[in-house]
């Protein structure tokens, strides 16, 4: 009942934003300048869509077991409800295969319309070469263009300083936990002043209990555990250095990271298929209760509200342990990453540009962006609206957000995509002792060196 209502809500505040973006019918003939001036009392006719419906390919990243998926559907159909043109969707899960493909279809001439995206060095190629539309060359024909946004916020191309692409939200990494683990294992919630010696007895006491302290895939998706791991050898302010080569300073920090997570993996902590699971198979580890821990991203939420409605009380949202740096586990891992594109192969085409850009309008409005996350970091002039029904384990994520000390946004976005799945894909081999970071971070650099 509550996805019909909220589909219903979507779709009455997409009829009234986008008919005020609709082209008002022409003008009557000017009457005789002798006639006298016509009164009446009926309303002026609404404004009227001259333009033909359009199909707009659109490729989002809200694709597969996305959280915001539904939210996503919901938006869109909305808004061909209210333009009568059709969204033609080719959404997938994000993954390096995904963004591989997405540069592709760049190279190739099969760029979609409109592109939901990655804003650092992933979208650089499609800037660079000129694929895309800048906000400041939208804006001059269609000056409401994300104007509920902060351009503060808005991200600038690393290409060259320019705003392309307008977010939905943002993202900021944290602790999912199973309490019923932790009262079954005798284990205490984490606060903000937990640590690394504190997370490794409660692991093993996890453990102990028959339950997988920590649900990753090293397979999959290792970044967040290498995110959080150099994060805990540094601080807010040099979290973002980039090694010059495999045995300097900030390189050294990246080993010490790596180091902590084999030691997870030689302690036992980690899934015992953490090197061939998928990252669907581990969450559901700690979905179903059979593990702990998941660090992970804002729109997890919605993962667990849709595939734990039932017990969704068992879980909160508490930060990642810290270990003897400047890093303070209430320091997080957040940002504005990703945003709608429009290509220069839509505004180019006078029968898709006015329809492009009043969809990429639509998607981000202030409601719809509170729909897809009251708890999300966003570029609104106005903040996001929490749902009065807001479920528990949102609640529990304002409180983790109200406590942060400090956030960053994540280093492995400055390895070019292609570059850095090579390294995660090779971060196995480090976590087995077949290869040492030093090698792996010398390998990185001297692939970033050559492009």
């Amino acid at each position: 009942m509550k996805k019909t209502l909220a589909l219903a809500l979507v779709v009455l505040m997409m009829f009234g934003v986008l008919a005020g973006c609709q082209p008002s019918t022409p003008a009557p003939s000017s009457p005789s300048p002798d006639a006298p001036p016509v009164q009446s009392d009926e309303p002026a006719p609404p404004p009227v869509d001259t333009n033909e419906p359009v199909e707009l390919v659109v490729v989002t990243t809200y694709g597969g077991d996305d959280g915001n998926r539904q939210n996503y559907e919901a938006a869109y159909q909305a808004y061909e409800v209210a333009t009568g043109n059709k969204v033609l969707d080719a959404s997938d899960t994000s993954n390096e295969v995904f963004k591989a493909k997405v540069l592709t279809d760049f190279e190739t001439g099969s760029e979609p319309d409109v592109l939901f995206y990655f804003s650092g060095v992933d979208s650089n190629p499609f800037v660079e070469a000129g694929k895309v539309v800048s906000i400041d060359e939208i804006r001059a024909e269609y000056p409401e263009y994300a104007s509920n946004m902060k351009d503060s916020m808005l991200a600038n191309s690393p290409a060259d300083g320019k705003k392309y692409s307008v977010p939905v939200n943002g993202y900021w990494e944290g602790m999912f936990t199973n309490v019923k683990v932790l009262e079954a294992a005798g284990v205490a919630i984490p606060g903000a002043d937990y640590t690394w010696d504190q997370f490794l007895a409660d692991c093993q006491k996890i453990k102990d209990a028959g339950f997988t302290p920590v649900g990753v895939s090293l397979q999959e998706v290792p970044h967040y555990w290498f995110e959080f791991t150099i994060f805990n050898h540094g601080n807010v302010d040099n979290h973002l250095d980039m090694p010059e080569n495999g045995t300097d300073a900030v390189a050294q920090k990246w080993a010490e990271g790596l180091a902590d997570i084999k030691e997870l993996y030689d302690l036992g902590y980690l899934p015992v298929n953490t090197l061939t699971a998928t990252d669907g198979d581990t969450v559901q580890l700690v979905g179903d209760g059979e593990a702990a821990f998941l660090i992970d991203g804002s729109w997890k939420i919605g993962w667990f509200e849709q595939n734990c409605a039932d017990h969704l009380e068992d879980f909160i949202v508490t930060y990642v342990p810290s270990k003897g740096g400047d890093r303070k586990a209430s320091d997080v891992v957040s940002g504005l990453s990703s945003g709608y594109f429009i290509t220069r192969k839509a505004w180019d085409d006078p029968a898709k540009r006015d329809a492009a850009v009043k969809f990429v309008m639509a998607m981000t409005t202030d409601d719809v962006v509170s729909a897809f996350g009251a708890t999300s970091v966003t570029a609104l002039k106005n903040g996001t609206t929490p749902p009065a029904d807001a479920s528990s384990l949102t609640l529990s994520a304002l409180e983790m957000l109200k406590g942060t000390t400090g956030a960053v946004a994540a280093v492995q976005d400055n390895i070019p995509p292609e570059i850095r799945g090579v390294m995660f894909n090779d971060l196995k081999n480090v976590i087995t002792g077949s290869k040492t970071a030093a090698t792996l971070i010398d390998e990185t650099l001297a692939a970033m060196n050559n492009q």
